[in-house]
């Protein structure tokens, strides 16, 4: 039987606070409580509540009748509204709004154009590594890491490279909170307001100068609209949207997954044998892998928009609905006893919730795997070992986002 009214979670002694630093160093012992004694979690302090299960996590993801992204994906406050689309796109749109713009976006962003970036993908890749090859000591974050997907979505939208390290600094101001802080701190705001500027700028530039790039191809993007079959076109502030989505989500995401693959690899010096014993074979599954048992993206946000049963209760309209993909991806239901392993290798294709599902699947996902896959694979065929020094390793605290903002190396080269 299902119930309006709720007890708190903490009030069963089951303590989940998303902004905590101690649950940003390890967030799966929690997880783990939250699938085995409130799968479906009230927290009474912060008003929220949170799906823990993978059935939970996945008819959520395809729930877009009661659960709407309209107010964003992020529980920050100043995030979480009616005008989140302003920094996130279409991904806080609700049909048929957010089909609109992901039709038109898709214009410009096909698998073409990016399969295309193979080859550049390739070569900056080889570039940046190459630099640390010849450090053998060196921060894989800084030095590799942060810098390979930046100048991959900087490529994308023609962004020039004197640019990208200012962009990547405003992209890390956005995602960083302060222990103990429960909203977008300052300096967030004013590093949306600086990429806001920036890209703006840039669609002037480009209408003036069209060229071969995405923002040029956003900028012609059209399509016919459902309602009155005439021609419609991004605006500005849409296409500024996806760039701002672009290069937080874009390119902070990835960086995480490179280095949490690395990471991972040498916590487990037999998977990562398997990677160095064939890594053109072996170095997809090793990406794989590494989404499912530590993503990047861990926690995405939903606002009720009719009552919703899952479990026991009965979410009300108006609640927020945390959706807890890095809980649903070491689901022992799903993955087996197991899913606390890290096993390169593992089968779980179907069944992974990493890039979403249903309406508002990551469009990147495809762009995302071939950065990792095309990066990977250059970091250990160059390199017969790797060492982490872990004491001095920094992990990245946000709310939705995890991975580490400092990660010292030191390599053996072939």
């Amino acid at each position: 039987m299902t119930e309006t009214t709720t007890v708190s979670g903490m009030e069963h002694g089951l303590p989940f606070d998303p902004y905590a630093y101690g649950f940003h160093e390890d967030p799966y012992p929690t997880y783990s409580r939250l699938r085995a004694e409130a799968p479906v979690y009230y927290h009474g302090g912060m008003n929220f509540w949170a799906l823990a299960g993978h059935a939970d996590v996945r008819a959520a993801f395809r729930d877009t009748q009661r659960l709407s992204n309209s107010w964003g994906v992020s529980m920050d406050p100043s995030a979480y509204g009616p005008d989140a689309h302003k920094s996130m796109s279409f991904l806080a749109m609700d049909d048929p709004k957010h089909m609109r713009i992901r039709k038109l976006v898709s214009k410009g962003f096909t698998p073409r154009r990016v399969n295309e970036l193979t080859g550049r993908i390739t070569a900056l890749t080889h570039q940046h590594w190459s630099r640390c090859l010849d450090k053998g000591e060196f921060d894989f974050v800084h030095d590799f890491a942060a810098l390979l997907p930046m100048d991959v979505v900087s490529e994308l939208l023609g962004v020039p490279e004197a640019d990208r390290t200012r962009l990547r600094h405003q992209s890390d101001l956005l995602l960083h909170r302060e222990d103990g802080d429960l909203d977008l701190p300052e300096a967030a705001v004013y590093a949306y307001i600086e990429l806001h500027k920036y890209y703006s700028e840039l669609i002037a530039d480009r209408r003036k100068n069209p060229g071969e790039d995405l923002v040029s191809a956003l900028i012609a993007a059209e399509i016919d609209d459902d309602e009155t079959g005439e021609k419609t076109k991004l605006t500005e502030d849409e296409i500024v949207g996806f760039m701002v989505l672009m290069v937080v989500a874009g390119n902070e995401t990835t960086t995480k997954l490179l280095a949490n693959a690395l990471y991972w690899g040498w916590r487990n010096p037999d998977e990562l044998a398997k990677v160095f014993a064939d890594p053109e074979v072996v170095v997809p599954d090793w990406t794989e892998e590494t989404l499912r048992y530590d993503n990047s993206t861990q926690i995405v946000v939903r606002r009720v928009i009719e009552d919703a049963p899952y479990g026991d209760f009965v979410i009300p309209a108006g609640d927020r609905v945390l959706l807890l993909v890095g809980s649903a991806n070491r689901d022992v239901e799903v993955f087996g006893a197991d899913a606390d392993r890290y096993e390169i290798g593992r089968d779980c294709s179907q069944a992974l919730m990493s890039f979403g599902l249903g309406a508002h699947f990551c469009l990147g996902a495809h762009l995302a795997r071939l950065e990792a896959n095309i990066g990977l694979t250059e970091v250990v065929k160059s390199i017969r070992a790797v060492d982490i020094d872990a004491d001095k390793a920094v992990r990245v605290h946000s709310v939705n986002v995890r991975g580490f903002a400092e990660l010292p190396v030191k390599v053996t080269v072939r």
